[in-house]
């Protein structure tokens, strides 16, 4: 053979050994059509299931200066923190523990370890802390909301009895995509305000997975206390616009406990973020959704994925916020801790406003009991304006930003809240005096009596009274 023939065969090996055989593409695995284990969805995406066990690890301590659940692994008491909610709580399971929530992996495990009396709702409360909820919502009808919490949580299997937050909860199994698990109460929620589900975009849906949980709930009791159902207390809204307006016609009349210090049976708000966010804050109208900012994508390898280990932009480096913003880390802090510390300030000033006016009650209901005449029409507008200050308070209190998701409307809740709580003291100071009662200028809240006898606290807060008072009467607090 010639060596004009040989020379191209020899390059063509040498090329041929020099690129491999090319590769079969990888088949992802196929998941069960209603598999609950993580595990076997990591199967077929595993490096988003290895971002979600990262949801188990302490967040990072000194990051954040309000919201610190699960900084370095410990457990932060909401009550120690703000001590006005010991008083107002009183009477209730969140008097007794009410901590900063952690990282998703631990929410039923928190529930569980969490003091018995704030899960006497019964099985309800596994709504938004078990993917099993649909299932077990569904088989037992009824008695899901009314049956004892662990009764209901026994039917789980043995291996996920403490399985919070899982891919099934927001993810269909075959392609991964966004899904609304919670038919029995986002889904009715959402059509309750005009919105048909199957009709949201993929934006809308970014945030929608997350309204399954981050929302207020409100649960009806029977004759005996028993709980019977659970909604969204969102009908006279829309999306875009929930406002606490909306919310509180049906939380009160929804009492799910009789507040010890007033006597007065009232409803509860809890952590509402879907509603705060989506009323008309900056980054909702620009077309934010939650996962933009505490799922920002990020690259794995040559993959790029969307962060499962959820937690705030402060904790993460301003990962979700340097997409959008061209500052630097130290402006981007500065300006969220500016507007927690505006929101903060309001709300201790609120709280404690509330707290005063609380304490004024139970004056009068003392008197009361004692034989001493108070002004029926002036009390009910007391207890009116007082109930309006406490939903308020109880609304911003409870959401998880302090604020960041809604500065304006934030101020605006807040503001009231104290106009409110200031209108119904000065009512009850009439009250009072009309019935001879002295009233000190500035009211002893008593805030070690209610803070006390409540159970061993992993980790305490300083209470946080660092705001500045114009009108001097700081020493009340």
């Amino acid at each position: 053979m010639s060596r004009d023939v040989l020379l191209p065969l020899a390059l063509a090996a040498a090329l041929a050994a020099c690129n491999p055989p090319r590769s079969e593409p990888v088949r992802p695995v196929k998941i069960a059509e209603g598999e609950v284990e993580p595990a076997e969805w990591g199967k077929a995406y595993p490096l988003h299931h290895e971002s979600w066990l990262e949801t188990r690890l302490p967040t990072p301590a000194g990051l954040s200066k309000y919201k610190r659940g699960g900084d370095g692994g410990k457990t932060f008491d909401k009550l120690s923190e703000y001590p006005y909610l010991a008083l107002l709580f009183k009477g209730w399971g969140f008097g007794v523990e009410y901590n900063e929530p952690r990282g998703h992996w631990h929410m039923l495990k928190d529930v569980i370890a969490v003091d018995p009396s704030r899960i006497k709702a019964g099985g309800v409360c596994l709504s938004c802390k078990s993917p099993y909820a649909p299932r077990l919502e569904k088989e037992l009808g009824a008695d899901y909301y009314s049956q004892p919490f662990h009764e209901v949580r026994g039917k789980i299997p043995a291996r996920h009895q403490e399985l919070g937050a899982a891919c099934i909860d927001c993810h269909t199994h075959d392609d991964l995509g966004l899904k609304i698990s919670r038919e029995f109460t986002l889904g009715k929620a959402l059509r309750s305000i005009g919105t048909d589900p199957a009709q949201l975009s993929r934006q809308e849906m970014r945030i929608a997975v997350c309204a399954q949980c981050h929302v207020s709930y409100a649960i009806p009791k029977d004759r005996d206390m028993h709980s019977t159902g659970i909604f969204f207390p969102w009908q006279g809204g829309r999306w875009g616009r929930i406002a606490i307006e909306d919310i509180i016609p049906h939380v009160r009349a929804t009492p799910e406990w009789t507040q010890a210090i007033t006597g007065f049976k009232l409803g509860f708000l809890r952590h509402p973020e879907f509603e705060l966010f989506t009323n008309g804050s900056t980054h909702f109208a620009a077309g934010a959704a939650c996962a933009d900012c505490h799922m920002p994508y990020q690259r794995v390898g040559s993959s790029k994925i969307s962060d499962h280990r959820i937690m705030s932009p402060l904790k993460n480096g301003f990962k979700g916020c340097v997409q959008c913003h061209s500052e630097d880390q130290a402006w981007l802090k500065e300006r969220v801790l500016a507007t927690q510390d505006r929101s903060a300030s309001l709300l201790l000033r609120a709280g404690y406003a509330t707290a005063g006016a609380a304490k004024l009650f139970e004056k009068a209901n003392a008197a009361r009991a004692g034989g001493r005449g108070i002004d029926a029409s002036l009390y009910e507008q007391a207890k009116r304006l007082y109930e309006e200050a406490f939903y308020r308070v109880t609304f911003i209190g409870a959401e998880n930003s302090l604020g960041f998701h809604n500065p304006a409307e934030t101020l605006r809740v807040l503001g009231d809240a104290a106009a409110f709580a200031l209108k119904a003291e000065a009512l009850l100071r009439q009250a009072l005096a009309r019935a001879g009662v002295p009233v000190p200028a500035k009211v002893d809240l008593e805030s070690g009596r209610y803070l006390e006898g409540r159970g061993e606290k992993k980790v305490g807060f300083e209470p946080r009274l660092e705001f500045k008072d114009p009108f001097g009467t700081q020493s009340q607090f």
